[in-house]
């Protein structure tokens, strides 16, 4: 982390909506692609399950993307995701939109990203997260670089730190003890 645990963890308190881009961040930005016109894309289960958590503890989840994918939209259907924007080729547009139909501000606001097209988001995002294989240039101006790789279990990695800033880690955690 760069900047002091305690600063972060005051940061993620306030988290109310987390943005992720999807090619390196919620896989591990391989696209595969069969003669059928097939694409194919790998997605870790921890990272789903805290998405799923962050929902559950009422915190919205977004996903601002370059290309355009069904793949994509499956994933986000089964994990509840109901902020999609694909082929968003300049983010800032569909991240305009976004904090205007949530009616939330910047600094409730975390992003994660991997390339130098995510930059402009993280200018303006109170956390901005860059997972551990993102480029150079990306890193330099994250807030946050994960330890984790991208599809890798660095969504993951973000949703525990923010669930547990917020103090909802552990009643979350506490539900799967009394099942």
């Amino acid at each position: 982390m760069k900047k002091t645990e305690g600063r972060i963890k005051a940061i993620a308190k306030n988290i109310k909506l987390l943005i992720l881009d999807v090619d390196g961040v919620l896989t591990d930005g391989s696209i595969i692609l069969d003669n059928e016109g097939n694409e194919f894309k790998a997605f870790h289960v921890r990272d789903g399950h805290g998405i799923k958590m962050l929902e559950k503890a009422g915190i919205k989840v977004a996903i601002i993307t370059g290309r355009h994918s069904k793949v994509v939209e499956r994933r986000a259907h089964e994990l509840g995701i109901t902020e999609v924007y694909q082929r968003c080729h300049i983010k800032s547009v569909a991240y305009e939109h976004l904090i205007e139909k949530m009616g939330i501000t910047d600094k409730e606001i975390a992003y994660i990203g991997d390339d130098i097209v995510d930059i402009p988001i993280f200018k303006r995002v109170a956390l901005s997260v860059a997972v551990a294989d993102a480029t150079e240039e990306t890193k330099a101006e994250a807030m946050i670089v994960t330890q984790n790789r991208g599809g890798r279990g660095a969504v993951r990695e973000i949703c525990d730190l923010i669930l547990k800033s917020n103090g909802k880690w552990k009643e979350l955690v506490d539900e799967y003890y009394q099942a």
